[in-house]
């Protein structure tokens, strides 16, 4: 099979994905064409910006090119690299930073899409304008599958993955800059539900330490003095799981990114977080959800409240023998939970559509 794979535009969190993925697909013996998204919004950005300038140097009230724009002038690429290289499909990792207006074009051109929304249940309302326009639909979240079925003939369930390469339980090499071992520990954004809890949790005696994006704390938060570094790449998050004693994994609920915006209610699936977690043999609690019920059982500990959460924090900081029993058993529980997995079930479907 020849697949154009299309990043998704982000360098963050959701770029993990696309890598995993990637890597995963040529291992299974894909022939490969990638659409580098990132890169091509910053160079159209650029471009039309200069056109910008120069136009307004001829007429000041030139109209302007706006974000949209930058958007569409990066994404129609896709197109003639997809018809040049006679790809079977062009599979879009989350698909969020590419104009809605090349989807269409695209199946003009007869060519087959699939997409992954990895924002699912965040973003359904935009992820369905993707949905209907391309040929297979998988989705992050379970509960978000019956959203996108009226759009989309084949809509599928992707489960998250994690990356044995990165998240294993492997010594780590000493160096002279070692990463820092904490009490506690969580990497992530600073949505306002996480603030919510860390912020109601007494941190007395508990070296915990906090990474990521955090934009919404107050200045006067005390909450600030225990952000370390901002956003890490996901090796470095990986020392960091295996260094500490507990992770945490507070599931986001935040429908956009500020203070006092809608909450999802009823989301069934983990994180990426609960599987690398418990591949690196890190001790995490969480929030409950089915699927942890489901992959893990009983075996990892759940909280709602702060004072739940700080319960079992000093629970399991004072049971250290307990404490490492439970992290042993995590390895197993998602040894299959790989995205050579993922990308196996991914090719099956996209093998057999008709």
């Amino acid at each position: 099979m020849k697949l154009l794979l299309v990043h998704p535009g982000a360098d963050w969190s959701v770029s993990d994905v696309w890598r995993g993925l990637s890597a995963a697909f040529e291992r299974a013996g894909v022939e490969l064409i990638h659409y580098a998204m990132s890169g091509r919004i910053e160079q159209s950005a650029a471009f039309l910006d200069g056109v910008n300038k120069a136009n307004k140097r001829k007429d000041k009230d030139a109209p302007e090119f706006g974000p949209a724009d930058y958007m569409y002038h990066a994404s129609t690429g896709v197109i003639e690299r997809a018809l040049r290289h006679k790809v079977d499909w062009v599979f879009y990792i989350s698909g969020l930073y590419f104009h809605v207006q090349v989807y269409e074009l695209m199946r003009r051109a007869g060519i087959r899409q699939a997409v992954l929304l990895t924002e699912s249940p965040y973003n359904d309302d935009h992820e369905k304008m993707v949905a209907g326009l391309v040929d297979v639909v998988f989705t992050n979240e379970r509960s978000s599958v019956e959203t996108f079925k009226p759009l989309c003939h084949s809509v599928h369930y992707y489960q998250h993955a994690y990356d044995p390469d990165i998240h294993n339980t492997e010594p780590l090499e000493e160096t002279e800059d070692p990463v820092p071992a904490h009490d506690v520990v969580f990497v992530g954004t600073g949505f306002e539900e996480r603030i919510a809890i860390f912020h109601g949790i007494d941190w007395e005696g508990i070296d915990f330490g906090l990474y990521g994006t955090w934009k919404l704390l107050g200045s006067r938060n005390r909450l600030r003095e225990h952000l370390k570094l901002g956003v890490v790449p996901n090796e470095y998050t990986a020392q960091l799981y295996r260094r500490a004693k507990i992770g945490l994994n507070p599931h986001r609920t935040s429908l956009g990114y500020g203070r006092d915006v809608e909450h999802v209610r009823g989301a069934e699936s983990m994180n990426p977080r609960c599987y690398e977690l418990a591949a690196t043999g890190t001790f995490f609690i969480t929030d409950p959800r089915p699927e942890v019920k489901e992959v893990f059982g009983s075996t990892v500990p759940t909280a709602a409240s702060p004072e739940e959460w700080e319960e079992q924090i000093r629970y399991w900081l004072a049971h250290d023998e307990e404490r490492a029993q439970v992290a042993a058993q995590l390895p197993g529980l998602v040894r299959d939970h790989t995205f050579d997995a993922r990308a196996a079930d991914i090719l099956r479907i996209l093998v057999r559509f008709r």
